[in-house]
């Protein structure tokens, strides 16, 4: 898939910095996505990539980008405010390049949830939110949730989780978080871990990554 490098100012209260990026936009797009990566990753992950692929093999443009610590070569996330601070620059910036579709933000994990904070603060203001694994609480601990501003999200939210993700057992405080949304909508992949990758089941991260497009489009057909 052609894919072409960008790079993306986001402003910090320490000044300007620039956050790369790399877009891809099939012919005739009908919607577009801003993706971002999880906690311990960058926007060149293999399940990424592979979910990029697939979803703009589905007529969806799709902006990978880096937060601005993986930036500047952090692995530890700094401060939330400027994730979401990248959010509103990065979205913005879409919206610039590819207009006259529903824009939809979308993250693995970590990246998943700084864009829901985003949402919960009106930073950005997308057609939709896909989350690919939203880190309801650290594994072993559901009494640390992190949910009390999903309620604020407007926009409708898609969860996608994996049945044996250490992040969201027990199952039913995911489901309760879900059902306190204004518009959520939940679908469990059976037997997969936080990153979806299934035990017994030895796959390259790129296809699992694919693997989850399909769902993703059905769902956003929807806000189309």
């Amino acid at each position: 898939m052609s894919e072409l490098t960008r790079a993306i100012a986001v402003g910090l209260p320490a000044g300007e910095v620039e956050v790369p990026a790399v877009i891809g936009v099939p012919k005739g797009a009908w919607a577009a996505m801003a993706l971002a990566h999880g906690a311990g990753a960058g926007h060149r992950h293999p399940f990424l990539s592979g979910f990029s692929n697939a979803m703009q093999s589905a007529g969806v443009a799709v902006l990978r980008f880096d937060f601005p610590y993986v930036a500047a070569g952090r692995r530890i996330p700094g401060p939330a405010a400027h994730a979401i601070a990248a959010w509103g620059a990065v979205l913005a910036w879409l919206g610039d390049e590819v207009s006259g579709v529903p824009l939809v933000a979308a993250g693995k994990s970590y990246g998943g949830r700084m864009a829901s904070m985003a949402a919960a603060e009106v930073v950005i203001e997308p057609a939709g939110l896909v989350y690919l694994g939203y880190p309801l609480h650290p594994p072993g601990h559901p009494d640390r949730p992190r949910v009390e501003h999903l309620p604020a999200i407007a926009q409708p939210q898609l969860y996608v989780e994996g049945t044996k993700d250490p992040f969201v057992d027990p199952h039913d405080q995911l489901e309760a978080a879900v059902a306190a949304c204004r518009q959520a909508t939940l679908v469990w992949v059976d037997g997969g871990g936080h990153s979806f990758e299934v035990k017994g089941r030895r796959r390259p991260a790129a296809e699992v990554g694919a693997g989850l497009a399909p769902l993703v489009v059905e769902w956003m057909r929807g806000l189309a």
